[in-house]
């Protein structure tokens, strides 16, 4: 007999024969009742392993007693205390890795699907507040008082701060500093805040209208949005101190693309990750309604392993293509991306090429892709990362017929910010140097996320924007003592 109390409540998702040519969100959320049911499975432990693999601190526990409760507001206001994204972290956290890797219902079964009740109850919140504040219009009572699910923040204290980049990290930063009554402004490159939540993620993972409103949370609160302003090109880090702002949070993730430097990676039809995924997420490429440029490819490979590979290699199947591989160095235990995703790209039919590693990318004589030519690998003794090394068979080169080639295979740290910014030194990963408090080598100014760290987790950057807006606060505290 199965224990109920060791298997997860399976979610509702698009079957993958429909999900495949549309890009509606794949997982369809718990109803309130299978949130009821999960929340029950926890045993409330007393030492609360969960929460030790938040990087926000989110009190698990707490929040999951009140879901069992039917207390869904409460447990909404549980992890706003510490969660500025909650409706995006239940998407996109690596949760098997985190929270739900601690979780002791793991150890003979099942974790609890502490992401998805994350979800449900973020969800609902957004739900009941859409409602009554339309309710509230209807009466002409348009006030956060009449919405009454508005979080309380602080009075304006004075004091300016300025927040570079609008992704994760810095709308936590600008989050936080905000319910402390601090007056933000957010400088964002790209003519839409949200960062990689806007251009990286795909709509079927992440509904852009859900981004979209957690902006729109953040200007209720009095935090101002600059889109297209590019800090270190319109102006710099150092007129921004200048021009008032008493604290600069740096934010501005590592989205430069990495190639193989191979032969034909110049051809037409060959693209980044990065400019693939924001041609179709940010600049609506997947909509006919709009015109913006991008291949829409017969036979598409895609090369690389992580969670940005399953996504271009997704994106690739519902644009039309009619066959989509997943070409990627190692095995499939070594594989990075979640296995949510995983399992979900094997479900719409991608193709995954393992132990198979890209040499040159063929074209024509107008240089347009017709193929990726491969080699056959195999798993030697652990590297560095302590997975097993990738070895090139000699004389294995096959090659795959295809139109279109996407290089997912990570991206490098910008350094316009470290490059244009007095006494702004670097760490040995190349990007922004900082202590444990966020604070870099320069006074006033602190820094987070990808910037510092190179390609993260969005919950990693939503940490280091959390721990950078109270070193803030205690920064400017101490400068007015």
């Amino acid at each position: 007999m199965i224990n109920l109390k060791k298997v997860k409540n399976p979610m509702p998702e698009q079957a993958p024969a429909v999900r495949a040519g549309n890009f509606q969100e794949v997982a369809q959320g718990y109803t309130a009742q299978m949130a009821v049911n999960e929340a029950m499975r926890c045993l409330k432990c007393r030492k609360k392993p969960c929460t030790k693999g938040c990087p926000v601190m989110v009190k698990i526990p707490e929040f999951i007693a009140q879901v069992a409760e039917g207390d869904f507001e409460g447990a909404y206001q549980t992890i706003s205390e510490t969660s500025a994204l909650p409706r995006v972290c239940g998407r996109v956290c690596p949760q098997e890795t985190q929270c739900e890797g601690y979780c002791v219902q793991g150890m003979k079964g099942e974790p609890v699907a502490i992401g998805r009740l994350e979800r449900f109850v973020a969800d609902w919140h957004a739900r009941m507040e859409e409602e009554q504040e339309k309710a509230a219009e209807d009466m002409e009572e348009e006030t956060e008082e009449a919405a009454g699910l508005i979080m309380e923040y602080l009075p304006g204290r004075g004091h300016k701060v300025a927040v570079v980049g609008a992704g994760p990290a810095g709308l936590t930063c600008a989050g936080d500093l905000a319910l402390k009554g601090y007056e933000v402004t957010v400088f964002e490159s790209l003519h839409k805040p949200g960062g990689v939540l806007a251009y990286g993620i795909p709509e079927f993972r992440l509904p852009k209208d859900i981004v979209a409103a957690e902006v729109k949370k953040l200007e209720k609160r009095g935090v101002t949005f600059i889109n297209n302003a590019i800090i270190g090109r319109a102006e710099t880090v150092d007129e921004l101190l200048r021009e008032g702002f008493e604290a600069v949070f740096v934010g501005t993730g590592a989205g430069l693309p990495s190639f193989m430097n191979m032969p034909g990676e110049n051809l037409l039809g060959v693209y980044s990750a990065n400019e693939y995924l924001t041609r179709i997420n940010l600049m609506k490429g997947y909509l006919p309604e709009y015109d913006t440029p991008v291949r829409k490819a017969r036979r598409v490979a895609v090369v690389g392993g992580g969670n940005v590979a399953m996504d271009a290699a997704r994106c690739a199947k519902r644009m039309g293509a009619e066959k989509v591989y997943i070409v990627y160095r190692r095995s499939m235990e070594e594989i990075p991306a979640r296995a949510e995703e995983i399992h979900h790209a094997v479900e719409e039919g991608i193709d995954f090429q393992l132990l198979r590693n890209p040499v040159s990318v063929i074209g024509d004589e107008k240089g347009y892709v017709t193929g990726l030519e491969c080699v056959e690998m195999e798993l030697g003794e652990p590297d560095a990362s302590g997975r097993r090394r990738p070895i090139e068979k000699k004389g294995s080169n096959f090659v795959l017929e295809v139109d279109c080639v996407i290089m997912a295979i990570g991206t490098k740290l910008n350094k316009l910010i470290l490059e244009t910014t007095e006494a702004l030194e670097a760490n040995d990963r190349g990007g922004i140097g900082t202590d444990e408090a966020a604070a870099t080598s320069r006074p006033g100014v602190f820094a987070g996320g990808d910037a510092v760290t190179g390609a993260a987790t969005v919950i990693l950057a939503m940490g280091a924007g959390k721990t950078a807006a109270a070193s803030i606060d205690q920064y400017i505290e101490e400068q007015q003592a």
